[in-house]
């Protein structure tokens, strides 16, 4: 998929900016949390992306095996593996960008002050070293809950006086990835066709898929459309019931953030007109951050994008998942802030 987007969109407009198709900027991708579920299929695809050029993994156990078995592939990025807190400086030294899937997953019967009590942790102190080693990188925040964590790595970058709002995104793409294959089964549209924009935050009723947005347009019944919104928002428990307590959504989100860590890339390299949904600084609604479409460039976010118009009963799901997700917000900022 990676190559040959490369290839096409990409390459093309390189070729146009007066980049030889072998000698694409140098670009570092870090991967927090490469050993994995999630990191090791994303750390694999991240491989098969041309726009890559060092692929640094690191985790605080058996990265030098992922790392090695990765770097096998016959790609362009050189890949080294990094394990323990003592390497995390290497890991993310001169990183563009560093994409941290780190911490556990969520298994049946686990709270989301279970999951938020580990992760949180976890994702404060890899936020602590970036900006420290690489300040400048676009990060892209896919530990859960991701209400949270973005909070919470703002907050640490604002304490270390290298906040850049246009650099911290949260990444829900899994959510964009879902609304558009459900629609599409429902529509009976190509699912390669189909673009669904998904707002608010990324758990449960703060995901809102806006499929009265949805092209190509289907004209679905109400009922349908409740039922595809359920569904979205149910998707990662639908993925833990059906691997019975052994796992979560592993595959699908290393797709999903692969696919977001290329976006960010082509932004990077100055493509124009990237537009992905993401879970950002935003004055969108009251609420200080927001999931919204996001235009990305070379300084991350360039815009962020309105809502545009909504259904009655998407206006509805809009005022009621605010008081969750405001909550999972500020429930971040204070964990930030305690000593």
């Amino acid at each position: 998929m990676f190559r040959s987007v490369a290839r096409s969109a990409v390459g093309k407009h390189l070729l146009r900016r007066g980049y030889g198709t072998v000698s694409l900027p140098d670009r570092k991708v870090a991967i927090l949390g490469a050993a994995g579920g999630i990191g090791q299929p994303l750390a694999l695809l991240m491989k098969l992306n041309p726009l890559v050029s060092q692929l640094a993994l690191y985790d605080i156990a058996n990265t030098p095996g992922v790392a090695a078995d990765v770097s096998h592939i016959n790609s362009r990025s050189e890949v080294t593996g990094y394990v323990g807190e003592d390497q995390l400086g290497q890991a993310l030294e001169g990183c563009d960008v560093v994409i941290i899937p780190a911490g556990v997953p969520r298994k049946p019967g686990m709270t989301r002050d279970d999951l938020f009590n580990i992760n949180a942790g976890i994702v404060k102190g890899l936020c602590s070293a970036i900006a420290k080693y690489c300040p400048h990188a676009l990060v892209n925040m896919i530990s859960n809950p991701v209400n949270s964590t973005v909070p919470i790595a703002a907050e640490v970058f604002k304490k270390a006086g290298t906040y850049d709002e246009r650099k911290l995104f949260g990444v829900t793409t899994l959510d964009v990835v879902r609304a558009k294959t459900f629609y599409a089964g429902k529509s009976k549209a190509n699912v390669a066709d189909v673009n669904v924009p998904v707002v608010g935050g990324h758990a449960g009723i703060t995901i809102l898929p806006l499929f009265s947005q949805a092209t190509p347009k289907a004209n679905l019944p109400e009922d349908v459309i409740k039922a595809l919104t359920k569904r979205t928002q149910d998707g990662g428990t639908e993925v833990v019931e059906a691997k019975a307590g052994k796992g979560s959504a592993t595959l699908s989100m290393a797709y999903a953030g692969a696919v977001f860590a290329d976006s960010i890339l082509k932004g990077l390299h100055g493509v124009p007109d990237v537009v992905e949904c993401a879970f950002v600084q935003s004055t969108v609604t009251e609420l200080p951050f927001f999931a919204s479409k996001v235009r990305l460039g070379k300084n991350g976010v360039e815009e962020v994008l309105g809502l545009g118009p909504l259904s009655e009963y998407e206006k509805e799901g809009l005022e009621s998942l605010k008081p969750e997700l405001k909550a999972s917000i500020e429930k971040g900022i204070k964990f930030a802030n305690q000593s």
